[in-house]
């Protein structure tokens, strides 16, 4: 397998498992009521750092920023790429042809170390959501997101695996 073709792989793996969250974190809403990541929210956060502004302690009452939304989701599927490509860096390229559960997903759960000590404070949720009406559920929410996402990576490589057969 060539390298752009393993760079290309673990891309779309990285796809895949950002959809198989989002068709996750959809059925939750539509299901029982549970509110998805507010993408814009994300969004108007990231457009507010080129000002110097990493954190935001307020960051609803924080003005809007011009495609919010948009950036909020771009980046979001971005950093689902970035796991895809650190999956395989770590898995090694062997990976894609015989994938396992347990490499995506343990990587997906090490991963929650930058959504609790990065994205949180910095959109003023404090320290692994401790600011948050409840902390622990929004804790329980991110490690069952990222476990959706490590098994939503590796059904997409189990996928390519046999569609490359």
């Amino acid at each position: 397998m060539s390298t752009s073709e393993i760079l290309v792989r673990a891309a779309a793996i990285g796809v895949g498992g950002t959809l198989v969250l989002d068709l996750y974190a959809w059925l939750l809403q539509r299901a029982w009521g549970i509110p998805a990541t507010n993408w814009a929210m994300v969004g108007r956060w990231i457009g507010h750092m080129p000002g110097g502004r990493l954190v935001q302690p307020a960051l609803p009452k924080v003005r809007p920023v011009p495609g919010e939304r948009t950036i909020g989701w771009t980046v979001h599927y971005l950093i689902g790429i970035g796991y895809g490509l650190l999956l395989v860096a770590v898995a090694g390229a062997g990976w894609l042809q015989v994938p396992t559960p347990a490499a995506s997903v343990v990587l997906a759960l090490v991963l929650l170390v930058l959504p609790y000590f990065v994205m949180m404070p910095g959109m003023g949720m404090g320290i692994a959501a401790s600011r948050t009406p409840k902390p622990n559920v929004a804790r329980l929410k991110s490690v069952a997101g990222h476990t959706v996402f490590g098994l939503g990576m590796y059904l997409a490589a189990v996928l390519m695996a046999a569609v490359a057969r």
